[in-house]
């Protein structure tokens, strides 16, 4: 299976939420898509069918494939504390999240993409993996030839939310992971104990 490339508004109308931020398209038909439109009648979802929904939504929120979400859930399941919370804590320390939380891309998907064609460092080192795990501490930057780039200077000349666990310098162009975010600090919508019961079946 590939990633998903197809219709963000379509994927966006099925869950309802506008996952994937601001969305004109979505406003005007804020849905579930389907031929009836919005008078088709929809039966009462079951118990499973509530918990994959929700597993989906978070795999197409943060764009990341069922394997590597799997390895996630089972890495958070060993760690101590809640697992739902750790999951979505260990999905906000992707580098590809961070980039677009720092501002430097509009769009998640904007920032794996980024990251893959290697304009971005960590501690001063290029790092070509979206998946890469960030720990506290480290500085996420721009290649200096990459700096010019007009996908990231419009990106950042439209940064808008800062975020408590995540520093920026302008001046430099490069940001600090301060520290793994809490989950009330994570604007997210995601159950994650749905998530958590699916897997744990």
């Amino acid at each position: 299976m590939a990633r998903y490339i197809g219709p963000k508004t379509r994927i966006a109308r099925k869950f309802n939420e506008a996952i994937y931020g601001d969305d004109k398209a979505f406003a005007k038909r804020n849905y579930p898509p389907g031929q009836h439109g919005p008078n088709k009648r929809r039966g009462k979802k079951s118990e499973y069918a509530i918990q994959l929904a929700e597993k989906q939504k978070a795999k197409y929120t943060y764009g990341i494939l069922e394997k590597q979400f799997r390895n996630l859930f089972k890495k958070a399941s060993k760690s101590q504390g809640v697992t739902g919370e750790i999951l979505i804590q260990l999905c906000e320390a992707r580098l590809d999240n961070v980039v677009y939380r720092l501002g430097i891309a509009p769009t998640r998907a904007a920032a794996r993409q980024l990251v893959s064609h290697r304009h971005i460092t960590v501690d001063g080192a290029i790092v070509n993996i979206p998946s890469y795990s960030l720990k506290p501490g480290q500085m996420i930057g721009i290649r200096q030839k990459s700096h010019s780039l007009e996908t990231i200077e419009t990106a950042l000349a439209n940064r808008k939310g800062e975020y408590e666990w995540l520093t920026w310098d302008t001046d430099k162009m490069e940001g600090t992971f301060v520290t793994v975010p809490e989950r009330l600090q994570i604007p997210e919508n995601i159950e994650e104990h749905l998530i958590v019961e699916l897997y744990s079946k």
